[in-house]
């Protein structure tokens, strides 16, 4: 399904990092890496602008380069004969992620909430 223009949001070179928790130079690299698909708009004064299209793209990058270890080389080839299989399992670990950030959050509170409670004899 595609957008109209007027309907799509764009993200900030700065959010997008933080989002994928990477560096504003290491998602400007993988533009230059991978310019079939990463093509931020360009703003005033050259800002980049990302759409929910390049931070997908960005997000099966990063699985491919840091999860898989990939080369740059055989993300490129990974992403062109299975991207939608990379798109769907980067999806999924990053769930994945959220879910075990989650669960330790619970397991502190749950930790500390046992420290106040009083001891059995």
């Amino acid at each position: 399904m595609e957008d109209s223009p007027a309907s799509k949001v764009y993200h900030s070179i700065k959010h997008v990092a933080s989002i994928l928790e990477e560096s504003e130079s290491t998602l400007r690299h993988w533009e230059k890496e991978f310019p079939d698909k990463i093509s931020p708009r360009r703003k005033g004064r050259n800002v980049r602008v990302y759409s929910e299209k390049d931070i997908e793209n960005l997000r099966s990058i990063k699985y491919l380069l840091r999860d898989c270890n990939l080369s740059h080389e055989g993300a490129r080839k990974q992403l062109k004969t299975n991207n939608k299989k990379v798109t769907r399992q980067a999806q999924i670990v990053e769930n994945l992620k959220q879910i075990k950030a989650e669960l330790e959050a619970l397991e502190k509170t749950l930790d500390e909430v046992g420290k106040m409670m009083p001891k059995r004899s």
